[in-house]
C-alpha cells in the first residue's frame, strides 16, 4: 500500500491552545511552526514555508510576492489569524490561485470593548490620576483638578461603521450620547438605523464630534486621513481614539495636535511602527494613551480566533468552504 503523502503546514508562531490541537489532530498534515511568541526572522520564515501547502500566519508577518516565491508552487491556503488583511499581497495571492482564511466577527466584541475602555481611560485621563495618586501628587479634593470630559450629551463619530464601529455604537449608546456620526465608503442606513447614526463627510464628522473614534480598515483611501487638516477640523475638547491600524493617522501631525492643545487628547491601541519605540515623542505626552495593540486580548477570543485560523487552514488545503473565507 502507498503511503499517504502529508501536506506541510507552517505556522509563524506559537498560538492559543484549541487552534494548535486542532492542526496537531490533522492525520494528513505534518506540522511545523516557529516555537516563539517573537515574531520570525525573515529569514527564518522564507526558510520554513519553502514547500508548505498551507500557511497559518499572523498580522506581523507580511507575506508579500518574495515570500510566496519562496514557498513555491505547492502553497495553496493562507489562513492569518487577524481580521485586518493588510499584511497579505493580495494581489500576488489571487494570481496565484491561493485561498485565504482570516478572523472577523470572532475578536469584534473584544475589540469593542477595548474601544470603549480606552476612550473612557483617556477622556477621564486616569492613567494621569494613577500617576497623581503615586508620586504624591493628591493632595486635597480640587474642583478643577483632574477633570475630563464626559460622554453624556455628547456627539460621537465613528471613521468605519463596520462590525466592530457598530459594536462601539451599541456600547456606547447607554452612556446617554445625544449624536452619532459616522463615514465610510458609503451610506449604511440599515446598520446606522439602531443608532440613529447620521452618514456624514469626514471634514463634517471632525468638526462636530466630542468623540472620535477609528475603526475604518487599512486602505489606500485611508491611509493618512487623519492628518493635520483632520486635527485642525476638530474641537479643541475632542478625545481622538485609534483601534484601526496605525497607517490611518499621520502620527507627527497626531502628536504636533496633542503638544499644541489642539485637541485635547488621544487614545491609540494601535501604531506605526508596532511596537512603538520608546523615545517616540507621543510618549512624551500626558494626554496620549497608548496601548500595546491588545484590542482582541481576551483568552477567549485569542482562542477562538486560533482556532478558526487553523480550521480555515485545514478546511482549504483539504478542498472544503472554509469557515471564513476572504473573497478574493
Amino acid at each position: 500500500m502507498k503511503p499517504v503523502r502529508l501536506m506541510k503546514v507552517f505556522v509563524t508562531r506559537r498560538i492559543p491552545p484549541e487552534g494548535w490541537a486542532a492542526l496537531a489532530r490533522a492525520a494528513d498534515c505534518q506540522v511545523e511552526h516557529w516555537d516563539s511568541d517573537e515574531p520570525i526572522p525573515d529569514k527564518e520564515l522564507e526558510r520554513g514555508v519553502a514547500g508548505a501547502h498551507g500557511l497559518l500566519c499572523l498580522l506581523t508577518d507580511r507575506v508579500d510576492k518574495r515570500l510566496l516565491d519562496a514557498a513555491g508552487a505547492n502553497l495553496k491556503v493562507i489562513s492569518t489569524m487577524s481580521v485586518g488583511v493588510d499584511h497579505l499581497a493580495l494581489d500576488e495571492i489571487k494570481k496565484r490561485g491561493i485561498r485565504v482564511g482570516y478572523t472577523p466577527d470572532v475578536l469584534t466584541d473584544a475589540t469593542a470593548e477595548l474601544a470603549v475602555s480606552l476612550l473612557l481611560t483617556t477622556c477621564r485621563r486616569l492613567p494621569e490620576a494613577i500617576e497623581e495618586v503615586r508620586n504624591g501628587g493628591w493632595t486635597s479634593w480640587k474642583p478643577l483638578w483632574m477633570c475630563g470630559y464626559g460622554l453624556t450629551q455628547s456627539t460621537v463619530g465613528i471613521i468605519g461603521l463596520g462590525r466592530i464601529g457598530q459594536s462601539i455604537a451599541r456600547r456606547l449608546k447607554p452612556f446617554g450620547i445625544q449624536k452619532f456620526l459616522y463615514t465610510g465608503r458609503q451610506p449604511r442606513p440599515q446598520e446606522a438605523a439602531e443608532f440613529q447614526a447620521e452618514f456624514v463627510s469626514t471634514p463634517k464628522l471632525a468638526a462636530e464630534s466630542d468623540f472620535i473614534i477609528v475603526a475604518c480598515s487599512l486602505t489606500p483611501a485611508t491611509k493618512g486621513l487623519c492628518n493635520k487638516d483632520f486635527f485642525q477640523q476638530m474641537k479643541k475638547t475632542a478625545v481622538f481614539v485609534n483601534i484601526s491600524r496605525g497607517d490611518v493617522v499621520n502620527q507627527d501631525d497626531l502628536y504636533q495636535a496633542l503638544a499644541g492643545g489642539q485637541i485635547a487628547a488621544a487614545g491609540l491601541d494601535v501604531t506605526t511602527p508596532e511596537p512603538l519605540p520608546t523615545n517616540h515623542p507621543l510618549l512624551t505626552l500626558k494626554n496620549c494613551v497608548i496601548l500595546p495593540h491588545i484590542g482582541s486580548a481576551t483568552y477567549g477570543t485569542r482562542n477562538t480566533m486560533s482556532l478558526l485560523a487553523a480550521n480555515n487552514l485545514l478546511a482549504g488545503l483539504r478542498g472544503e468552504p472554509m469557515p471564513s473565507e476572504l473573497k478574493l
